[in-house]
């Protein structure tokens, strides 16, 4: 899994409030409660700290290494230095920081259901158009919704910085080696960003189509986004992500003509995975195909607040 890919070594998460500039590094170690969660200590000189290494005179070193802060992966070294190897110790260590971020992501599942949000995690490959789509929706449905975004890159802040402009408060988090968020990175995203009570909080992934599938950050749902510029058989190459997802946006329509894209066997192979998948044709940049995107939107909205207080009945 990640311990493969790099997340698993020494990843530093930081989260960037754009409003106010105000950044946090978290803490380099297992994850805390989104309540209470410590954050590294930065002086005044830039160095910073989060974790000490105990020696004592036996030599024996512990290093606790987390997994993008949301996981915990502990390698112990003693005078021998004996590692565990084989299968099934990767196994029950996956299991260990998936466990950990699921109960995180209950967490904040319940933050987003008290509070009547709509939180929505958007999942692609690097270059689908997730960033365009917002700043679209943003601006169209500024004056219907309130928008709040978490934005996740492993560098940089300049898709935060085009959310904010389009008009939506944002937070930028960035994973550094880590490919994907962590419920901890948004739960302490979101005591930066204080989205409102009824409103409407779209989490944009790090592109990538595997790792985000096995992470649940507390979403209402997740919305994976294909562009036609790649290839129609996406959802069968990638199954996890695609049966993961409760609505699957093709984006870019406009280059249909130019492009080797066959929509409909797009569409049966990711039905193939999720019979139950909603898909949504659209381009973000002509706007063709939105409206049946706001009206999901509208609708997943409404949703989530009458699974917190119940159908809405005429007194009439």
């Amino acid at each position: 899994m990640c311990g493969h890919c790099g997340c698993g070594h020494a990843a530093k998460a930081t989260i960037l409030d754009l409003q106010t500039g105000n950044e946090t590094v978290m803490a380099h170690g297992p994850a805390e409660p989104a309540q209470d969660g410590a954050q590294e200590h930065v002086h005044a000189d830039g160095s910073r700290h989060s974790h000490g290494h105990a020696h004592d005179h036996g030599h024996d070193h512990h290093h606790e290494h987390g997994h993008g802060d949301g996981g915990g992966a502990h390698h112990h070294h003693d005078n021998g230095h004996p590692h565990r190897d084989g299968g099934s110790a990767v196994v029950e260590l996956e299991a260990r920081i998936l466990a950990k971020n699921d109960a995180l992501a209950a967490r904040n599942r319940g933050w987003f259901a008290g509070r009547e949000i709509l939180a929505l995690n958007l999942v692609s490959s690097p270059g689908a158009g997730k960033t365009t789509l917002l700043e679209r929706s943003i601006r169209d449905l500024g004056a219907e919704l309130r928008l709040f975004v978490v934005e996740g890159d492993q560098a940089t802040a300049n898709d935060g910085a085009r959310i904010r402009a389009a008009g939506a408060p944002v937070v930028q988090v960035n994973t550094g080696t880590g490919c994907h968020l962590e419920a901890d990175m948004v739960a302490r995203g979101l005591r930066e960003l204080k989205p409102e009570p009824g409103s409407v909080v779209m989490i944009e992934n790090v592109g990538n189509l595997v790792c985000p599938a096995m992470f649940d950050l507390g979403e209402w749902a997740k919305v994976v986004i294909l562009s036609v510029t790649e290839g129609d058989d996406k959802p069968l190459k990638y199954p996890h992500m695609f049966r993961a997802a409760g609505l699957m946006i093709i984006n870019k329509i406009d280059l249909l003509p130019y492009v080797e894209f066959d929509v409909e066997q797009a569409a049966a192979a990711a039905r193939q995975i999720n019979p139950g998948i909603v898909i949504v044709r659209l381009s973000a940049r002509s706007g063709e195909g939105l409206e049946a995107w706001y009206r999901w939107l509208r609708r997943e909205l409404a949703s989530a607040r009458e699974a917190v207080i119940g159908p809405l009945h005429d007194p009439s």
